[in-house]
């Protein structure tokens, strides 16, 4: 089988696409300005928390290393769209029965769609995120962090994908899914370490994130930026991209036994 059409297929949507959301960057900035507030908020807690603790380090973590975790994980976190409501909207409206007879994958189409916005939306967002943290703290010393950060934000983006997409096929059988998806959303702020690092766990929790994928989403990103002289990144890709592979058959299995039971209420 030839491959090469279909991956020039896929690649004229993701630029495609990214064209498209580049036109909008500056509604995206207008948007990040919500980072900045919740990132104030953050850095008047740690810093009451690192006083009242007396300590240079918390779990390993200085002050400027904590507030740069929680940077970059906000940054990703905010870069996400709701995947859901895209997908959920298709079924109500009939439009998924017409993209369904496209000559494309209709996950690999929305997966394209997907990183190409998540990749936009991430720059907008490290940008202010990074003007931020240098009036705080001035440059940061990330060295290889910064790349390791960027070569985990793909597998992120990858696993968070799976993990909506999942959640945004339900819709072939309730239609209303963003209910899950507001619960998934919790996870990830807590159990996934977005509000703070799995180390500041409790160590039984830490032994239950571990066997989760939520952790693959943010914590190892941002992890990867500020504490890169620790981390060992060829293990911390292999769970990631085993967690693709388990949540792409998942996301598989779903989608063929929806279109079985496709019933279009509209459109």
């Amino acid at each position: 089988m030839n491959l090469s059409p279909k991956l020039l297929k896929y690649g004229a949507i993701g630029r495609i696409s990214l064209r498209n959301h580049f036109a909008y960057v500056l509604d995206f900035l207008i948007r990040s300005i919500f980072l900045i507030i919740i990132m104030y908020i953050f850095i008047q807690l740690w810093q009451t928390t690192y006083r009242g603790e007396g300590s240079q380090l918390i779990a390993g973590y200085s002050f400027e290393q904590i507030i740069w975790y929680i940077l970059f994980a906000e940054a990703l976190t905010m870069a996400f769209p709701s995947l859901c409501t895209r997908v959920e909207e298709e079924v109500k409206s009939g439009d998924v029965g017409y993209k369904l007879t496209r000559p494309f994958s209709y996950i690999g189409y929305h997966y394209m769609a997907y990183v190409s916005e998540v990749t936009v939306r991430l720059l907008v967002n490290l940008a202010v995120g990074l003007a931020l943290g240098f009036a705080f703290f001035g440059p940061p010393s990330f060295g290889w962090g910064w790349l390791g950060f960027f070569v985990m934000s793909f597998g992120a983006m990858t696993v968070n994908f799976m993990l909506n997409m999942a959640l945004s096929l339900c819709a072939f059988w309730v239609e209303e899914t963003r209910g899950l998806e507001f619960v998934y959303h919790k996870l990830l702020f807590t159990i996934g370490g977005m509000l703070m690092p799995l180390e500041l766990f409790p160590e039984a929790l830490q032994q239950v994130c571990r066997w989760l994928p939520f952790q693959a989403v943010l914590y190892f990103p941002a992890k990867t930026a500020v504490r890169w002289e620790e981390i060992h990144l060829a293990p911390m890709l292999a769970v990631q991209w085993a967690w693709v592979a388990v949540l792409a058959l998942v996301v598989w299995l779903i989608y063929r036994k929806g279109v079985r039971k496709l019933n279009v209420n509209g459109g």
